[in-house]
This record gives structure tokens, sequence and C-alpha cells, in this order.
């Protein structure tokens, strides 16, 4: 098992019910488009496939997907949606785990990359893929842009979300290139004994740990795995990427 902190049930039950936004028409629409074109007429590997909130809709697009999944508990989310013969998921570590095939396309999204805690782990997560790519095949990574510009000098926290619901931010070490991301989620409900006196509820409280990583770091990875730059946009898109632009989807192919 490598660093990545594995995902409970507790988590792993209500993940869907509280990613809605991001399993939304409006969010997978152009994912599943762009990655979908870059599959074609091959197959496509998911590393870190979770509950299934892309795999399973692309596979509904007509692309042959399988899955590798660290925590047990969200893979079995992942199979009340489809059976194993339609979507396989092999539980293991996504660096490492190799699964049977040849692939057009191996995607990451969502930051998952940062689940993996040390340069020497993401690296080989990027050996990793290219070991599966066919040639003239792709890997795909979603990854947010360290917002380390947003922190004055002393500041340690950057707010990332501030909703009715849900309030989250995230703290730095900046020797480690570690960041925490601490999350307080409402319930819903009103309580006499509410650990949260301002608003009258009950707050959840959950974080995770990530090693965040510059585009510029990612691409001496894929260099290292045999794999060359093909582009980089800002969103699914298609949006050129720029100097403010808060992710990247960043796309490396192997050579023919």
């Amino acid at each position: 098992m490598t660093s990545s902190e594995l995902w409970t049930r507790a988590t792993a039950d209500r993940y869907d019910a509280e990613e809605t936004e991001m399993s939304s028409a409006a969010v997978l629409g152009p994912t599943l488009a762009f990655l979908a074109d870059l599959a074609g007429d091959g197959q496509a590997l998911e590393f870190a496939i979770g509950t299934g909130r892309v795999g399973v809709p692309l596979r509904e697009r007509g692309v042959p997907v399988t899955g590798i999944e660290l925590s047990e508990h969200m893979a079995a989310v992942l199979r009340r949606k489809v059976d194993a013969d339609a979507l396989p998921v092999t539980i293991g570590d996504m660096a490492v785990t190799v699964v049977p095939g040849e692939f057009s396309l191996v995607y990451l999204v969502y930051n998952t990359i940062t689940n993996l805690l040390t340069q020497d782990e993401q690296v080989e997560c990027f050996r990793n893929a290219a070991r599966h790519l066919a040639p003239g095949g792709r890997f795909v990574i979603e990854l947010g842009v360290p917002p380390l510009r947003l922190l004055p000098p002393g500041q340690v926290a950057v707010p990332f979300d501030v909703s009715e619901r849900h309030l989250g931010f995230d703290t730095f070490d900046l020797v480690e290139q570690i960041l925490v991301s601490h999350h307080f989620t409402s319930d819903g409900h009103t309580s006499d004994s509410c650990t949260n006196d301002n608003a009258g509820g009950r707050y959840r409280r959950d974080s995770s740990r990530h090693r965040y990583a510059w585009p510029a770091e990612l691409d001496l990875m894929a260099r290292i795995a045999g794999l060359e730059l093909e582009r980089r946009v800002a969103d699914w898109d298609g949006t050129p990427f720029v100097q403010d632009s808060p992710k990247h989807i960043s796309v490396w192919r192997k050579p023919a």
C-alpha cells in the first residue's frame, strides 16, 4: 500500500450525496466528451475510479472502462450501479497495480494524483499509466494549481468553499509540499447540543492530506515515464490554460 489514505465505509456511503454538483450534467458533460474523444475506439482505464462518478457514465457512452481503486468501500458503492462483467474494478494501488489489457486512455480526475503523498509514488503512477497504454495512447490528469499566491506572509490557510452547508479550507506545509484539506459539513439539522452555536446545527469535521504538484513537475514525471506533453487546458471545455487558471487538464502521449 502507498501513503494514500483509505476511504472508510461511512465516507464512501455518503460520497455521491455530497458530490452532486460534480455529478451534474454541467460538469460531467464536457468531462465525458473530452475523455470519450481521446479514447476513440479503444479502452479506457480509470485510476482511483471511486464510486464510478466518471467511469459509469463514460461506459454508458460506449467506451469500455476498467478501474483500479484502493478503497473496497468505494468500489462497493460503484458495484451497486454496474456489475463486474460490464465494468471490472481491481482493488489496489494505482501506482503499482497492473490490470490485463492495453488501453488507448488512462485517466485520473478530480485532484486524485495528490492522494499519493510522496514524489516517488507520483512518479510510479505515471510509470504505471505508461505501462498500460498502447503506443499513441494518452494519460490525462485533472488537477488544481496550488493556490500559494493567495498566502500572504504568516498565513497558512486558504478557504476554498464558504457555503451554507459546507466550510472548506486548505493548510499548507511548504517544505514537504503537503496540504491538508479541512471540511466542516452541516448535517442540516438543529440541536440544543449543537457544535456550531451560531447556526444552531451540527457540523461534521473531516480532513485529508494531499501532496500538491505544479504542472512543470508533472511534465518531468511524464518524461521519466516516457510520455510527452500533448496539450494542457484550463477545463474540460478546452479553455486555454493561462497564468491565473485555478486548475488544468493535462494530456500526455505515449510515443507510437
